[in-house]
């Protein structure tokens, strides 16, 4: 399952609005097939991987449950299943869609297939939160990335800000990049810095999340985008905005201290990129603005670490919402 996860994640960001499922075909110990949802989210993981091989007795392992619903765009996962007819179909995390929600798994039952469900399912669900998110949430998840110095300065008091963080911590925030379906800033970022918010990495130059820009004044975002190199930017008014994106099931907040409190006023940061450089700016300009906390206590309890890492000379630090 855990390898069956870590196909999963070649789809992240390029399924939408599909899940980014994994599989994996397994026979007597050994791998004899395996598939990813492909990009636009068809063909999913299971067809893919049953189009490698001959799964009659096999253990198919799967991150999500097999869907039910048909689709004019493909078969039904649960169906090419039963007709591939394995020992056994290990399912990671049950379907939030009520199109499936439960209907995969009794159908497979039902055919007579062993079912086990629930094997890795947290480690399932990270890899698909988007999904999950929009699913149970109404709204995408959301990674704010910060990158900062040991005092918690984003720039220098002039707004010079590149770079803060090495050629390694970059490099990964474009990894990030790639992973999302969208990249938002704030107005004074944008306006200052013009940024391309495209991903820079050998390999994935064809990943372009959609751009959004955070501002209240509409007016000047229509001075920013005429002098944009495209005037592709989405133009958000409030961060709960995000929530009427279609085709939009991860976001990344990037730049400007306004525009990360702002979202994580709103409660709607699910994830925290802390890049953290070994460099102290003393006075400069914050990572983060105002967030209305009225109590010390209240700071508390909300967030987790869900691990750090060296990257060159930086630090990574990643924390979830409890």
């Amino acid at each position: 399952m855990d390898a069956a996860i870590a196909l999963s994640l070649r789809g992240r960001g390029r399924t939408t609005p599909n899940p980014n499922v994994g599989c994996l075909i397994v026979r007597n110990g050994t791998v004899i097939g395996r598939g990813w949802t492909q990009p636009g989210g068809r063909p999913h993981a299971e067809a893919t991987a049953l189009d490698s091989c001959d799964a009659r007795g096999a253990d198919i392992y799967v991150t999500l449950e097999p869907c039910t619903h048909e689709s004019e765009r493909g078969p039904a996962c649960a169906d090419l299943l039963m007709a591939a007819a394995p020992a056994r179909v290990i399912v990671a995390a049950s379907d939030p869609d009520p199109r499936t929600n439960g209907k995969g798994l009794e159908r497979l039952r039902a055919a007579g297939i062993a079912v086990d469900q629930g094997l890795r399912e947290a480690e399932a669900r990270r890899a698909m939160a988007g999904f999950f998110a929009r699913q149970e949430q109404g709204r995408p998840h959301a990674t704010l990335k910060i990158a900062m110095s040991l005092d918690g300065r984003i720039a220098l008091p002039d707004g010079t800000s590149q770079w803060i963080t090495g050629p390694e911590a970059r490099a990964h925030a474009h990894v990030e990049r790639a992973a999302v379906d969208m990249i938002v800033v704030g107005r004074g970022t944008a306006e200052a810095d013009h940024p391309r918010l495209d991903v820079r990495l050998t390999g994935l130059e064809d990943r372009r999340p959609r751009r959004g820009i955070l501002t209240h004044e509409h007016s000047n975002y229509q001075r920013f985008v005429l002098k944009a190199d495209q005037p592709d930017w989405v133009h958000l008014a409030a961060p709960e905005e995000i929530a009427r994106l279609d085709g939009v099931d991860r976001v990344l907040i990037e730049g400007g201290a306004g525009a990360a409190a702002a979202f994580v006023a709103a409660d709607l940061v699910d994830r925290l990129l802390i890049y953290r450089a070994p460099i102290l700016i003393g006075e400069g300009l914050p990572a983060l603005g105002d967030i209305g906390l009225g109590d010390l206590a209240a700071a508390h309890g909300r967030w987790q670490s869900a691990g750090s890492r060296a990257l060159g000379a930086d630090r990574l630090e990643t924390f979830e919402r409890t």
